[in-house]
């Protein structure tokens, strides 16, 4: 028996990388490392067990899916060698060779064949091998240096690397590139500036005025009110650029600058607010995000009004309405959340429960509701089993005196959606009334 363990051949994993980054797109292809390998398996006679493949890069430990299943076929005795183009193909960090070297010392990997050489659990070839794969990581890193001098160097020249902002273009010719103002756009935005400045436009109206004007960026798609602030201050257009963002590290810019500082100096002040803004996103409302309009199909906002009275304390209102933002012309009227509640009452009301879908959640708190209230009939002498709970019931309940999340899940077992139309909660656009 130990005769046989001794003559047992290798058994190999043909383990081919092709990674899709710049500093590997040169290596060949997984079926050319493949069939360069097969061939040299028949002359040599090496019993391929199975093939793995992959595209990834092999910069970091762990992120290869393959390789770690291959390390872990390996650990459990599934194969006792490799066969692969270079040993780049197997690792270029520390991480993964550091494995592949603990492998060899436990005697599970017998063998890593390449191309060109082998490499056996010995002193010598782990030594090689070793010094093989850090050669790669050495490429790798000095590559990474390379490139970041580079980029800083093209910094210096006053070119931002990147694509350029509204108002300019990169330009490429002979090699050369550089940064251009956009004579079709250009002078839009020294305009817009202007806007701000001389004439207290605020960011509406000049998102009105763009698109009056059907001002595009250069794909062919409008201005969002979010870009229009984003160029308002930028400090790219008055020839300054910080590289990385953050970094408090500035450049003066190589190209023509769009506006003065004095410009911007004064933008900058006119969208400064003086007062503390609650952040967006911290109010919560019941059925925000939950309600589309009716004509346009886009989701209604939400905002929340105090009416104040001389004589008593101020009444609290919520209201839904439809921003309109790509449809102006939408005539689509807000609804309070006082009427869309009095509406889901009459709408439960002639609900068949057989045609709702309950959420799990939902269908929690109604498990939960009919315990409770079972405990309280048991307790005044009343066998709950005369008295059984109701989807109508429970749903009631909730929208008198249940929690925002419940009357979320409860809206969500009605319909899979509501739309606004006219003032009426539909669960369709323009059809099917509530």
């Amino acid at each position: 028996m130990n005769n046989q363990d001794a003559v047992k051949p290798t058994e190999y994993c043909l383990y081919a990388r092709k990674s899709s980054e710049d500093d590997e797109r040169q290596a060949m292809s997984i079926d050319s490392q493949i069939k360069e390998m097969n061939e040299m398996a028949v002359r040599e006679n090496f019993f391929i067990k199975e093939i793995r493949k992959e595209s990834h890069s092999a910069k970091q430990s762990g992120q290869r899916p393959v390789f770690s299943q291959l390390i872990a076929d390996i650990t459990s005795g599934m194969f006792t060698g490799i066969l692969t183009w270079a040993p780049d193909r197997l690792s270029r960090n520390a991480g993964d060779l550091g494995m592949l070297v603990d492998l060899m010392d436990q005697g599970k990997l017998h063998q890593i064949k390449t191309f060109s050489q082998s490499f056996s659990n010995n002193p010598n070839e782990k030594f090689l091998l070793m010094i093989l794969c850090s050669q790669a990581k050495l490429e790798n890193d000095q590559k990474g240096i390379n490139v970041k001098r580079g980029i800083r160097a093209k910094c210096a020249m006053g070119w931002r690397p990147g694509p350029a902002p509204i108002g300019y273009y990169n330009r490429s010719f002979n090699g050369t590139k550089d940064i251009v103002v956009d004579p079709d756009r250009g002078s839009t935005i020294t305009e817009m500036f202007k806007k701000v400045a001389e004439e207290n436009f605020r960011g509406r109206a000049i998102k009105r005025w763009l698109d009056e004007i059907h001002f595009t960026s250069r794909a062919g798609k409008q201005v969002t009110l979010s870009m229009i602030y984003l160029m308002l201050r930028n400090p790219f257009y008055y020839g300054k650029f910080e590289y990385p963002v953050k970094s408090g590290i500035w450049y003066k810019g190589g190209y023509p600058p769009l506006v003065t500082k004095e410009i911007f100096d004064v933008v900058q002040n006119k969208l400064t607010i003086p007062r503390v803004m609650a952040k967006w996103g911290s109010k919560k409302f019941t059925f925000q995000k939950m309600l589309k309009c009716g004509t346009c199909g886009r989701p209604l906002i939400c905002v929340d009004k105090h009416r104040y009275r001389k004589w008593s304390e101020p009444l609290y209102h919520v209201y839904y309405y439809c921003s309109r933002p790509y449809n102006k012309s939408c005539t689509e009227q807000y609804i309070s959340e006082d009427q869309i509640i009095r509406q889901l009452r009459s709408y439960i009301q002639l609900l068949k429960p057989e045609t709702t879908h309950m959420t799990e959640k939902f269908a929690a708190g109604l498990k939960n509701f009919e315990k409770m209230r079972n405990e309280i009939l048991l307790a005044r002498d009343i066998d709950p089993e005369l008295h059984p709970i109701t989807f109508r019931e429970y749903a009631m309940y909730i929208l008198q005196d249940g929690s925002t999340e419940e009357k979320r899940e409860l809206l969500k077992s009605l319909a899979p959606q509501f739309y606004i139309h006219n003032r009426k909660l539909c669960t369709s656009r323009r059809n099917d009334m509530v």
